[in-house]
């Protein structure tokens, strides 16, 4: 399968390392912002053609799918344009910045009845997959998830330590991995949703600080605190306290209540969310079926972060 893949940043270099490890998939053509570093890419990773143009590169010879890691803001007019383009598209998390975007990516994908996609990674983290297990088998309920995305950033730089061209967002990106996580682990969409933001970075011109809180119609809760101020250890933990038990996860990493270490090794044929959530797009696109993290089943995620945008908006 061809496969264009558009955003030369660090979360593309992610893929391309993912994608480098499953069978049949070979990336043929790099769409980037900057020609500099598109073409250090993808001569990096030989690729054959790259290009600053997106049309372009969805036009080379047999390509069939796009991955979308591009800025946030572009994600919804290009997402639409790679199924215009009669491509199956992933679009890396969030799928757009509003809903009414979001919307248009599902009756977009719903129209041209091909694959899209959204990257909710949290979904396909063996340490996540091995709770969504439990849940399945009724063996668990979950009575809170109480989870920390800690950051430490004064200037826009990617994960690389490289200038971004683009300014994140607490919200609309960080908080969507949790929120999605959280509806997809109870199986319900919040009934209830609160939310508060630090104040305005004076250049970044966004919220450094934010904490959200969601219940769904079984009273489980959801209690989320976001910085951009937190100076170490960073990154992302849950902690799901549940009737029969209570866990801990530390991206692919598992433990119980006690840091006892559980073996998620043999929960899927990777450790690597990222790999095995492209290995989902192209079984997907090959079985001709809904993928897991679908556009259509994330917009739940997006309605409710529209409800906390509104939250926040009205103080």
């Amino acid at each position: 399968m061809k496969v264009c893949l558009a955003g030369q940043g660090a979360f593309g270099i992610k893929h391309l390392e993912a994608m480098a490890h499953i069978p049949g998939i070979e990336v043929t053509t790099l769409a980037g912002g900057s020609a500099d570093s598109t073409r250090e890419v993808a001569e990096k990773f030989r690729i054959p053609h790259w290009s600053t143009d997106l049309g372009e590169c969805l036009a080379q010879p047999g390509v069939e799918a796009a991955i979308l890691t591009t800025p946030t803001q572009l994600h919804a007019k290009q997402a639409v344009q790679c199924l215009r383009a009669g491509k199956h598209v992933m679009v890396e998390i969030p799928m757009a910045d509003t809903l009414a975007d979001s919307e248009w990516i599902v009756r977009t994908q719903q129209e041209m009845g091909l694959i899209a996609m959204a990257g909710h990674t949290r979904r396909f983290n063996p340490s996540h997959q091995w709770i969504h297990n439990k849940i399945q088998a009724g063996e668990l309920n979950i009575l809170q998830m109480d989870v920390q995305t800690y950051f430490f950033r004064r200037t826009n730089m990617n994960a690389l330590g490289k200038p971004r061209s683009w300014t994140d967002h607490l919200l609309w990106h960080h908080a969507c991995h949790t929120v999605d996580l959280f509806q997809y682990q109870t199986g319900q969409v919040a009934s209830k949703v609160q939310a508060l933001e630090g104040p305005i970075h004076p250049t970044l011109g966004i919220a450094m600080d934010m904490s959200i809180g969601l219940k769904v119609p079984s009273g489980a809760l959801c209690t989320l605190s976001l910085s951009f101020n937190n100076d170490g250890p960073l990154g992302t933990f849950f902690r799901y306290i549940c009737d029969n038990g209570t866990y801990i996860c530390r991206y692919d990493d598992l433990f119980d209540g006690k840091n006892n270490q559980i073996d998620v090794s043999k929960v899927d044929v990777s450790m690597n969310g990222i790999e095995l959530q492209d290995r989902e797009f192209f079984a997907a696109i090959r079985d001709k079926r809904e993928p897991n993290a679908s556009v259509a089943q994330c917009l739940n995620a997006m309605r409710t972060l529209d409800r906390l945008e509104h939250c926040l908006k009205e103080g």
